[in-house]
């Protein structure tokens, strides 16, 4: 007689499940409930169908927003996903020095995302900042806060200080898990490194790249606490990005009907681009 598999296990989880219901999915449907009503105050709602959303999709404050948006995400992932796989390359394989190096990387991880703005805030200043006093001391006219080109970069430096240590220790977990063996072949074959890299180091990083891209993706898209205390999105609105809108609109102007859409819309972009990363990559690797 086949033996019955014992499910009682899954009454653990079921308080997890409840927690995720209760913490996902009614402020979720709250979202969708107001993304089709015109609210005034308590108890004065008016149904208005899908006005917002053919409203919020014709908005240009919001494509440009938008735009930014994917140019700084795009940015993001040039810059922090080949970076963090040359650092975890260098990085030593053990002992005192790698733990260090570990330790050192952790650092600006561990440090609040408002906190990171307010130190290349003081950081990019020409007065007191080293940053911007070593700029303007080079003979660059550096100014985050007037300049439009200078606020971009400061920006996209900081995210690079702040995460790229992310996809760095990612890449070296990797790394490490590749068996001595496949090193031990490649020197008998005296292959060369950029031979071991491209056939040994990253096809075993596939994996893990999968997840540095998807989480930098999601993070970096979704950005908002960084550059809002930074610049506050200027200068004019060049570093106003999606979701700084979408506090503007919800908290500074009360539009809760618009703002409900426009993050239903946010939401559903995240959603489709993470999968598509997903699906490309692990597709590419089914082929080979």
């Amino acid at each position: 007689m086949a033996k019955i598999p014992n499910n009682r296990a899954w009454w653990l989880v079921l308080p997890v499940f409840i927690l995720v219901a209760f913490s996902a999915l009614v402020p979720l449907m709250t979202v969708v409930n107001y993304s089709v009503q015109d609210i005034f105050g308590p108890g004065q709602a008016y149904y208005v169908g899908t006005e917002w959303f053919k409203e919020v999709l014709t908005n240009e404050r919001l494509q440009d927003s938008l735009l930014r948006q994917f140019l700084f995400s795009g940015a993001v992932l040039l810059i922090q996903i080949p970076l963090g796989i040359g650092i975890a390359l260098m990085m030593p394989k053990s002992g005192v020095k790698a733990s260090l190096v570990l330790i050192l990387l952790a650092i600006p991880l561990l440090i609040p995302w408002n906190v990171v703005g307010t130190i290349w805030q003081i950081f990019g200043r020409g007065d007191i900042g080293l940053f911007g006093w070593a700029l303007n001391s080079m003979g660059l006219d550096y100014n985050y806060t007037g300049d439009t080109v200078d606020a971009w970069f400061t920006v996209l430096l900081m995210d690079v200080w702040h995460w790229t240590p992310l996809v760095a220790l990612l890449c070296y977990s990797g790394l490490r898990a590749i068996p001595e063996a496949f090193y031990q072949a490649a020197e008998i074959d005296r292959a060369s490194k950029w031979a071991v890299f491209r056939y040994i180091q990253l096809p075993r990083l596939k994996n893990v790249l999968v997840i540095a891209v998807l989480l930098r993706f999601m993070d970096s898209f979704m950005i908002y606490t960084e550059p809002f205390v930074l610049t506050g999105g200027g200068p004019g609105s060049s570093t106003t990005f999606l979701s700084q809108t979408l506090t503007t609109m919800a908290i500074g102007q009360f539009d809760l009907g618009r703002a409900a859409a426009f993050s239903l819309i946010y939401f559903l972009i995240v959603l489709l681009i993470s999968w598509l990363f997903f699906t490309a990559i692990t597709h590419a690797d089914k082929e080979k």
